[in-house]
C-alpha cells in the first residue's frame, strides 16, 4: 500500500526540519512525501529544497490558507493512504507509518486515527496535554469526541468520493471533514492504541478566548453543513474532554 504523507506550511522555518526529518525517518519504504507552502518569507522554502528529492512533491504559492493547500496535497497525492503531519508536529518515532498500515490492513478499515502528545514549544519531551483518543463508537461525535487530526489517516478515496475540506470553514475544517467522514457516512475506522505524533503547544482555534468562541460557532456550523443534529450538550462536552487531556498528561 502507497502511503501519501502531506505537511503543508508557511513561515515555519524554526519547526519545518524536524517535521520533515520524521517523515522521511520512516521505516516503511512505500512512503510519498508532499510539502505544500503557502509563499513563506522566511527561510521555510530554502530548508524543503535542501531535501532535494527526498520531497516528491514541493509546491510553493499563494493559498486562501492551510485548508486550501491541503486540499492542493490530496490533488496530488498518489497513494492509496493519506495522512497529514503539520509543519509544528513531527511523528514520535521511525516505526510510526509501518504501525498504521499494519493496523489498518489487520482491521480491513477505510480509516485509522491514534493518540498525540501536545508537547512545550521549547522542549518538546515535556509533555502537557496527552489526548488519548479511545476507541470510537458510532454517535461518539455526539459526546463531543473528535481524533487528532494529525494522527488521522483515510483513503484517499473517500476524498475523491465525500470531497475535501471545506474552506469556509477557517479553524474547524478538518472536524467537520472526520464529522462528515466517519458520523454522516460511517466509514469503518481503526484505532492505534498509541501515541505516533507530537504537536508542538498552541494551535489557531486555541490561540485565545476569542478564537475558541469562534471555534465552538464553526463547530455548530460543520453539523448545519451536513444537515446532522447535534445533541443536547455536544457542544459542551467537546472543551470538557480537552480539560481531561491535561490531567492524563503525566
Amino acid at each position: 500500500m502507497k502511503v501519501s504523507i502531506i505537511t503543508v506550511c508557511y513561515n515555519s522555518e524554526a519547526t519545518i526540519k524536524d517535521t520533515i526529518e520524521s517523515v522521511l525517518a520512516q521505516d516503511y519504504e512505500d512512503l510519498e512525501y508532499i510539502v505544500i507552502d503557502g509563499q513563506s518569507t522566511d527561510q521555510t522554502v530554502e530548508i524543503v529544497q535542501s531535501y532535494g528529492s527526498r520531497i516528491d512533491h514541493f509546491v510553493s504559492e499563494a493559498d486562501h490558507g492551510m485548508y486550501d493547500a491541503l486540499n492542493k496535497g490530496i490533488q496530488l497525492a498518489g497513494g492509496e493512504l493519506v495522512g497529514m503531519l503539520n509543519a509544528d508536529d513531527f511523528y514520535i518515532d521511525n516505526r510510526v507509518v509501518s504501525d498504521v498500515v499494519s493496523n489498518l490492513q489487520k482491521e480491513k478499515a477505510d480509516a485509522l486515527y491514534a493518540d498525540l502528545f501536545y508537547v512545550d514549544s521549547e522542549d518538546t519531551n515535556k509533555v502537557r496535554r496527552y489526548w488519548q483518543s479511545g476507541e470510537y463508537k458510532q454517535g461518539s461525535f455526539l459526546k463531543g469526541w473528535m481524533p487528532p487530526h494529525p494522527t488521522f489517516f483515510i483513503r484517499k478515496r473517500f476524498y475523491e468520493k465525500y470531497g475535501g475540506f471545506r474552506l469556509e470553514l477557517k479553524s474547524a475544517a478538518d472536524y467537520e471533514l472526520m464529522l462528515r467522514m466517519l458520523h454522516k457516512h460511517q466509514l469503518s475506522v481503526a484505532y492505534l492504541k498509541r501515541v505516533i505524533v507530537k504537536m508542538r503547544i498552541g494551535g489557531m482555534s486555541n490561540a485565545s478566548l476569542k478564537n475558541r468562541l469562534r471555534a465552538n460557532r464553526e463547530d455548530r456550523k460543520a453539523w448545519e453543513l451536513n444537515d446532522l443534529k447535534p445533541g443536547a450538550f455536544t457542544f459542551l462536552y467537546k472543551p470538557l474532554r480537552k480539560l481531561i487531556q491535561f490531567v492524563k498528561r503525566k
